[in-house]
């Protein structure tokens, strides 16, 4: 570090050449002063509050470099990163801290929790007083078509063929006495209507909340539960000396005795939310281009009050028609449509490619039944259906198009008011915890957890520990081993003898991450071990189930005798580079790891089956504890006493979305504003954290800001864990059950996380499972199967048949996620991640897959989607890809079908990448 004085001298300016910038110095014309002087510089900022935070850091520091800040302690010297800005008291630290850090790749200043507020608890007490507004919209649009040519179909290409222009819209609201009738609009500028109409009925909304009701008088038995009750209404708490009377400020009526402290949190909410399924990918499109049509805030009534749009897909992930037919009480949809509500029920239908112009609205008829197909899913409608189409046209009396249209949308906006309330309902009554107060399903069940587990989770204060589990995460394994297998066995037509008996089985766990979210986590106490304790730690002899856990940071050798053994399922996968390519993936790879961060349980699974602990460089203790499976335990128990499909999906929900939230990554985060003002833009655009701009009008531009601190608040170390046992579990199987019973009979030809595709040499795959059936749940066997048994059924971290009994006769892997199988009868089930169901189902079979991989082909289909450019909706057709059956994540043997781990001694050593991925 150099001396401030070291800026002020004229000795600084002699030697360097200045004339190739200007005056004042914009930070982005640093670089042109670097390249004409051969001279590294870090640039570091101030924020208001005189934080430091970095603007500009160099990769690589030249021999002459130079800081613009100079930060020193008045007594003592300190060692700072100039990326992250976090200091160390010794040189080696921070060298040791420099490699992960700039592996980040962040300019930004890192905020940890101070050692007296680092606890993550339950403190929303006021999520469980129910919001009284809620609002549920929807819009309709004209699919306008668009003109245009079709490029050649060997070629990726995508063209707009529709754009969707919203000319409809309905919200309804439910009040805390029922609901008002819905509100429809049809007609010009329907999002810019929508929008001030919200704001209309949020300024109703907000004055009633703002014109609190004094308490009414309390009856003579609410005086008495005011003395006698012993436990708080609000928290469930004992009450002590202490105790306060709770009312609604809406209505007045008292609510319960409540701690002080609960009662002033129990507040009316500051927002109004509007829900709308599927919001983000499609409807709030429309909101964001009307954003600059005054200088008003769109999403605020007063300063304090705001309008929440929220996409209820976040919660209840499924079509609406799909969580319709889940639904047995219909309160909201029968209030509105009455005797006319199982009509509304049914599954809809509505001719949307049929809509092209706004003039169609003005059609006095149904359209006819080739009218109703459906361009994004290729279908066209059923008899059944179309017929119910006209029994509703009929019993509503439509005298038009618009008229069907209008019943079509305030039904599904019902219908969806309907859905949510029985969330709301079932949430409720299962946490005391409103759906309402939240954005999505994963940050509402983290709090229902808090609350339930009254965990008190430690956050993190030293960020080397941040960066250690950070390094550490690797998601599920996914990978092709052996890409082409063929049954051969006695439950099959063509069966031969004379070529021995071949099992294909597709096993899948149940609730992988549940499973693993059921073990001992970390909580607390998280602590460095010093030298002297890293070689007194026994680590093969820590119990799974002991008080103390440990993350470590190790070298492996992975001895070539375990090459042949282990190449189908490498342990320890790591995310890195293969040979050759040019993007990190998670590989399993027979190559020794150095410094690689682990958690024990691997560790000790990895040194069980006879890899090398060369080294261990650091370790992370912490406690440890099964805190959680309390909570996956009543979600569980809860799910299987469901009264109905609903509620069994919001159980499954509520236990897989914890994990979500546990992983979560505030590196990724971004500050995006809207602007309508140009001096207001001028003012974002001259910011050092400036990153890029968005134009969408020429009155409106996004501005994407780089966060100049980050707060690093996630319990992350939850995430990392479950990850890592999660696999643990499959390793299990494949290692301790598969391997020893079937050895050199076994070949793993697919796996993607919580699942394995095996080719087996055996007599009889059913006689074989019965002899492990409690590892197994087969309850989804017929019942007259011979291993059928509902004793393990959906216990979690059981292995399940995927083909339900049913013989696999083929498999064909070309690559993670792009896969096909037959089962027998000859039904055929296909993957191909980024391809539409419509297109997979229809336009592609077993054979393209096989023919893809012998003759090295490289297949496009077309397919339509709604996409967004610049926030205007456009149906696109879309020439991708589907199949290629190059993959790097293995190396690929001359046969095309066998393949190897990489770092196998088998592969050519001297070999290039092109010999080895010849191009296809």
């Amino acid at each position: 570090m150099q001396q401030v004085s070291k800026y002020e001298t004229s000795q600084f300016r002699m030697g360097y050449v200045w004339d190739c910038i200007e005056y004042p110095v914009d930070l982005k014309d640093i670089p042109k002063f670097e390249r004409a002087n051969n001279i590294s510089i870090n640039v570091f900022g101030l924020t208001d509050k005189n934080e430091v935070y970095p603007l500009k850091i160099v990769d690589d520091e030249l021999q002459d470099h130079s800081d613009l800040l100079y930060i020193m302690n008045g007594r003592e010297s300190i060692y700072i990163c100039k990326r992250c800005l976090t200091h160390y008291h010794n040189e080696l630290r921070l060298e040791e801290h420099k490699k992960l850090c700039s592996a980040t790749g962040e300019l930004s200043k890192i905020v940890m929790p101070d050692e007296m507020n680092n606890t993550l608890k339950c403190t929303h007490l006021n999520y469980s007083f129910r919001v009284p507004y809620v609002i549920y919209a929807d819009f309709e649009c004209i699919l306008e078509n668009i003109s245009t040519c079709e490029p050649s179909s060997h070629t990726s290409y995508t063209n707009s063929i529709q754009k969707h222009e919203p000319f409809s819209f309905c919200y309804f609201i439910v009040t805390p006495e029922g609901c008002q009738s819905p509100q429809l609009y049809r007609g010009p500028n329907a999002a810019r209507v929508f929008i001030q109409c919200i704001k209309d009925e949020a300024e109703k909304i907000y004055t009633l909340y703002k014109n609190s009701i004094p308490m009414n008088p309390l009856t003579a038995e609410e005086e008495t539960a005011f003395h006698e009750t012993s436990l708080c209404h609000i928290c469930g708490k004992e009450l002590r000396d202490v105790r306060v009377r709770d009312h609604d400020h809406l209505t007045g009526k008292f609510r319960g005795v409540a701690h002080q402290f609960c009662n002033m949190q129990y507040k009316i909410p500051n927002f109004l939310p509007v829900f709308i399924h599927n919001l983000s990918s499609y409807d709030g499109h429309f909101l964001v281009n009307e954003l600059d049509y005054d200088d008003r805030k769109i999403f605020s009534v007063e300063s304090n009050f705001s309008i929440r749009f929220i996409d209820a897909c976040r919660f209840i992930h499924a079509s609406l028609a799909t969580l319709v037919s889940n639904l047995s009480e219909f309160k909201y949809t029968s209030e509105v449509f009455g005797e006319k509500t199982s009509l509304v029920t049914y599954k809809g239908v509505y001719p949307y490619d049929f809509m092209d112009s706004i003039d169609k609205l003005e059609e006095t008829s149904l359209p006819e039944r080739e009218n109703f197909y459906n361009r994004l899913t290729d279908e066209h409608v059923s008899e059944e259906d179309y017929e119910h189409a006209n029994n509703v046209w009929n019993s509503f009396q439509c005298k038009t198009l618009g008229d069907y249209s209008d019943v079509y949308l305030k039904s599904d906006v019902t219908l969806l008011a309907d859905v949510f309330k029985n969330f709301r309902d079932v949430c409720f009554n299962a946490y005391k915890l409103d759906p309402a107060w939240y954005y999505t399903a994963p940050g509402l069940t983290f709090d229902a957890m808090l609350k339930h587990t009254e965990i008190e989770l430690e956050l993190l204060t030293d960020y080397d520990m941040i960066l250690m589990i950070e390094k550490g995460i690797r998601g599920g394994i996914s990978q092709c081993s052996n890409r082409y297998c063929k049954a051969n066995n006695k439950y099959l037509e063509n069966y031969n003898p004379e070529k021995g008996s071949t099992f294909i089985t597709y096993y899948d766990a149940n609730n992988l991450y549940g499973w693993a979210l059921f073990r001992p986590l970390p909580f607390s106490y998280f602590r460095w071990l010093n030298r002297e304790e890293i070689a007194a730690l026994e680590i093969e002899n820590v119990p799974e189930q002991g008080k103390k856990g440990y993350i470590l940071k190790v070298d492996l050798e992975y001895p070539q005798n375990l090459h042949d053994e282990h190449s189908d399922l490498p342990l320890c996968p790591e995310n890195n580079t293969p040979p050759g390519g040019k993007h990190r993936k998670l590989l399993t790879m027979l190559e020794n790891k150095e410094k690689n961060v682990i958690h024990y349980m691997n560790l000790n699974q990895a040194i069980s089956l006879c890899i090398v602990l060369k080294k261990i460089h650091r370790v992370l203790e912490f406690d440890q504890s099964p805190w959680l499976k309390s909570y996956i335990d009543l979600n569980t128990d809860r799910r299987k006493s469901a009264k109905n499909e609903f509620e069994k999906d919001f159980y499954k929900l509520m236990n897989n979305a914890v994990f979500g939230k546990t992983m979560e990554n505030v590196r990724k985060r971004i500050n995006l504003e809207l602007v309508t003002s140009e001096k207001r833009l001028d003012k974002l655009i001259s910011k050092s954290t400036f990153l890029d701009r968005t134009i969408f009008t020429e009155s409106l531009v996004a501005v994407h800001l780089r966060k100049s601190i980050i707060k690093m608040n996630k319990p992350i170390y939850i995430g990392f864990c479950v990850l890592y046992l999660s696999k643990t579990l499959m390793y299990d199987f494949h290692y301790r059950v598969m391997l020893p019973k079937y050895k050199t009979r076994l070949s793993l030809a697919y796996t993607d996380t919580d699942s394995f595709i095996y080719s087996i040499k055996m007599n009889d795959i059913n006689e074989d499972m019965l002899d492990n059936l409690d590892m197994f749940d087969t309850s989804n066997y017929p019942k007259e199967h011979l291993c059928y048994s509902d004793k393990n059924k959906k216990i979690i971290g059981k292995l399940k048949d995927e083909c339900n009994g049913k013989v696999m006769t083929h498999f064909i892997g070309l690559r993670s996620k792009l896969y096909s199988f037959k089962v027998e009868g000859g039904k055929e089930k296909k993957k191909a991640k980024g391809i539409t169901k419509a297109v997979k189902e229809k336009s592609l079979n077993f054979d393209d897959y096989v023919r893809c991989l012998h003759e090295k082909l490289t297949e496009f289909r077309k397919m339509n989607v709604i996409r967004s450019k610049k926030h205007e909706l456009y149906t696109m057709q879309m020439n991708k890809v589907m199949l290629n059956a190059f993959d790097d994540k293995r190396y690929i043997c001359e046969d095309g079908i066998n393949t190897l781990a990489w770092g196998h001694y088998k592969i050519p050593r001297k070999r290039t990448h092109d010999e080895a991925f010849p191009e296809i």
